[in-house]
């Protein structure tokens, strides 16, 4: 039997049963609920689920999630895509050492943009990124603070990458820390 892999992103009015209603319309079509990243944002509940699903039901399956329109939940459902080996991506073909940059400092604008200019540049891929911005202690005005996890592809050299995030770090007085994983 085929097996259709499906990515679907969700975003709505936060309520309680959401996953149940997502998790339902998933094994209610014989789907085998594979990954998921979700949570409160800004007052919304927003989440990335891959799934897999037996081939042909997957047309069923977004019928069944449209319906969840009607309770506030926008669904949508793309196909995962083979992932393409080219020579100029191998960080999201999977090769390379996985690491992760952890900063913290004083919010203000242009944060992620430096930090995610200097992936770009070396040909980090970002696997996951997660952050927050919270009140300082002693009121101190805002924090905030980042977990990324990225691929740092094999022809990247270590120091070079480190020596461009700290130069960075610098200019935007942040802490931050790169780890090999």
């Amino acid at each position: 039997m085929m097996i259709e892999t499906l990515v679907m992103t969700l975003i709505g009015a936060d309520r309680p049963g959401l996953v149940e209603a997502v998790a339902k319309r998933v094994a209610d079509h014989g789907g085998n609920w594979l990954e998921s990243r979700m949570c409160r944002l800004g007052g919304r509940f927003a989440g990335l689920v891959r799934v897999e699903v037996p081939g042909g039901s997957r047309l069923a399956l977004e019928a069944a999630l449209a319906g969840l329109g009607a309770e506030g939940l926008s669904v949508v459902v793309q196909a995962e895509q083979p992932v393409e080996a080219p020579a100029t991506a191998s960080a999201v073909s999977g090769s390379g050492r996985l690491a992760v940059v952890e900063l913290v400092g004083h919010d203000r604008p242009g944060i992620v943009r430096a930090v995610s200019a200097v992936f770009a540049r070396h040909g980090v891929n970002v696997e996951e990124f997660s952050s927050a911005r919270e009140s300082a202690p002693m009121g101190g005005g805002m924090l905030f603070q980042a977990r990324v996890s990225i691929r740092v592809p094999a022809t990247v050299h270590p120091p070079a990458l480190r020596a461009d995030l700290e130069r960075i770090a610098a200019d935007l007085v942040v802490d931050l820390s790169l780890r090999e994983t």
